[in-house]
């Protein structure tokens, strides 16, 4: 990685005491630019200004995990130092993982900090944790020449995924959470965005249903929730996301997806068709009929998927033509932008470090406290980044 300076401006002059030090340019940008305080609205005046306070200063860099230290460090060590964060990050995610075609792009200052914290928490969990064993999903269809039915067979049977079982559920929700279950029986641990526990916020300006964290033992999916919007990822959105994660992970990709159930962006992608016939089997569609918006609101209810994501299926298997499906996608969306908003609502602190941390990491970990292993103020600050207290574990243990 070369730095190079964004422009010809001199150096930014750092407040102290009245007194001013100067800071290089090049590398002052270079650092907080691939952070995640690149878009703070302190760092983005000192850029206009040539100026920023101590404090402020401090702040960003506390925020941005960056040693001050580096700040006035020759450009080699700075240029070694980037390099080396970023060989880090992408050791859990794929290189190319970062550049999305549907909604918009993620950039890895975007999930830094998740990334590094998840990182983190695999790392911990395996040194505590004798009893994980390889993950046994991992890889399994990286060199697969089986057909889309063959290989959705597989996943179901690699996930222990019974649809009779799934379909018996009687919400989304509900359905979602058997699904996670079922990952994290099989070491595929899940972390649930939460914007007030997490490491860092997401921008708004960027969207992206998921992504999957690499580990030989203990893969790790990050889904977002839709903070943006209390709708923006529903519970079908969410379970065809997990799939399509787990799809992933058995073929070796870490990466992140964006998930675009109201277009027919993804009716070419294998990945996606075989995200498909794992929750809604080609054999299936005999018993639905399609002659009406109902019943596609109906079939998906049934399926537990997204109305949009059953219109998909249906153009990609032929129950309906492309026109037909552009009609219902209109009509879907037309709905969807006229629906009522219901105002999100903050989870109690315990329930949020539980659903980022992931229910099967967080109960294993309980257990390692239990057992002496780690200490009440180690566990505090591996599993709940310090959001909570020793003396608040017992929330924890109760949390849901």
């Amino acid at each position: 990685m070369r730095i190079a300076p964004e422009h010809d401006g001199g150096p930014i002059a750092l407040r102290i005491d009245g007194a001013e030090v100067p800071l290089d340019r090049t590398t002052f940008t270079a650092l907080f630019d691939s952070s995640v305080v690149y878009a703070y609205a302190p760092y983005r005046h000192a850029l206009e200004d040539s100026t920023i306070g101590f404090r402020d200063f401090i702040g960003l860099a506390r925020r941005a995990e960056i040693p001050y230290p580096l700040f006035f460090a020759p450009t080699e060590v700075v240029t070694a130092q980037l390099e080396a964060k970023t060989r880090k990050l992408l050791a859990g995610v794929s290189k190319s993982s970062f550049s999305l075609t549907s909604r918009s792009a993620v950039r890895l200052r975007d999930v830094e900090l998740i990334v590094k914290d998840i990182l983190r928490k695999q790392a911990a969990i395996k040194g505590l944790d004798a009893s994980l064993g390889p993950n046994r999903v991992i890889n399994r269809l990286r060199r697969s020449a089986g057909s889309v039915h063959e290989d959705a067979d597989k996943v179901r049977s690699l996930l222990g995924l019974n649809l009779v079982e799934l379909r018996t559920r009687t919400t989304n929700q509900k359905a979602l959470e058997f699904l996670i279950e079922r990952l994290e029986a099989n070491q595929i641990f899940v972390s649930r965005s939460q914007q007030s526990v997490m490491p860092q916020r997401l921008p708004r300006d960027v969207s992206f249903s998921g992504l999957c964290v690499r580990d030989r033992k203990v893969p790790f999916i990050f889904l977002t929730s839709g903070e943006h919007g209390s709708d923006l990822e529903p519970a079908g959105r969410k379970i065809f996301t997990l799939v399509l994660l787990s799809i992933f992970i058995a073929r070796g990709r870490f990466a992140p997806v964006s998930y675009e159930d109201q277009t027919g962006n993804g009716v070419e992608d294998r990945d996606y068709e075989l995200a498909e016939e794992v929750l809604m089997p080609a054999s299936d569609f005999s018993s639905f009929a399609v002659d009406a918006l109902d019943d596609v609101k109906d079939a998906a209810r049934r399926l537990h998927v997204t109305p949009s994501a059953f219109v998909m299926r249906a153009r990609r298997l032929g129950a309906i033509s492309p026109g037909e499906s552009r009609d219902y996608l209109d009509e879907l969306a037309e709905q969807f932008a006229a629906r009522s908003k219901s105002p999100a609502r903050t989870p109690l602190t315990h329930n949020a470090v539980r659903s980022y941390a992931g229910a099967e990491f967080t109960r294993r970990m309980l257990n390692q406290l239990d057992r002496g292993t780690i200490t009440p103020g180690e566990f505090c600050r591996v599993v709940c980044l310090n959001r909570l207290r020793p003396n608040d574990l017992h929330l924890l243990r109760a949390a849901k």
